[in-house]
């Protein structure tokens, strides 16, 4: 046991005893991963349940194949995880993934100690950065889109309904919809509450149509990679 806590897995097939030494401890090591993900932050609760068994499972595939000219091809198989999830993910969610994917690693080649070390530091730096809020944008900016029909001329023409609802309104992008037969009008706003008016929004479905309006906070940390 002391080999496989100091010390990499000798060539050839492990010892059962080595194998569920490590197994258990890159279970133990993914709940503290999927913990740390968890801390102050949204999250996916099948993510979370996942990041529990990504080192585990990463860690048999590097001691089973370890001295195997195939490693390469098993360490480059355990990375595809990431390309294969049916949602894209944010950028957080991809960075415990490759978290979780570096425990299974080190465990599998038997470093229990140095994978312990290594989740402390990384799990501790994570939990500082979500404690913190690190990263949080500090306006309070919104995104406003609306949609238009082609025979309205889009120049000016919300501007005396978004003095009076917002602090700061800008036209960021404008684009054709519907076969060219919509315009959907992308602003940055800020309004002058934090809740968003019923009036404001009554206001802009009187002049565009009564056609889609959608309005969000903006989100950095959902920014799909």
């Amino acid at each position: 046991m002391s080999e496989v806590m100091t010390g990499s897995v000798s060539a050839g097939l492990p010892g059962l005893e080595s194998m569920i030494l490590c197994t258990v401890c890159s279970l133990l090591f993914g709940l503290v991963v999927a913990a740390a993900y968890r801390f102050r932050s949204p999250y996916s609760k099948s993510l979370a349940a996942t990041l529990v068994l990504i080192p585990a499972i990463v860690q048999m595939i590097i001691m089973l194949v370890n001295g195997n000219i195939g490693a390469g091809v098993a360490v480059a198989g355990a990375f595809s995880l990431v390309r294969f999830r049916s949602v894209p993910g944010s950028a957080r969610d991809i960075g415990f993934l490759f978290f979780a994917m570096a425990i299974g690693f080190v465990t599998g080649m038997g470093y229990l100690f140095y994978a312990l070390v290594f989740l402390l530091l990384i799990g501790g730096a994570c939990v500082l950065l979500a404690y913190t809020g690190f990263g949080r944008s500090e306006t309070d900016d919104r995104i406003l889109r609306i949609t238009i029909p082609e025979n309205l001329d889009y120049d000016e023409l919300f501007d005396d309904i978004l003095v009076k609802y917002t602090r700061k309104a800008e036209l960021e992008k404008v684009k054709t919809s519907n076969m060219g037969s919509l315009y959907e009008l992308t602003y940055r706003v800020q309004l002058k509450t934090d809740a968003i008016p019923k009036s404001f929004l009554d206001e802009l479905r009187c002049r565009n149509g009564n056609l889609n309006i959608w309005i969000s906070r903006e989100q950095h940390d959902g920014e799909e990679l």
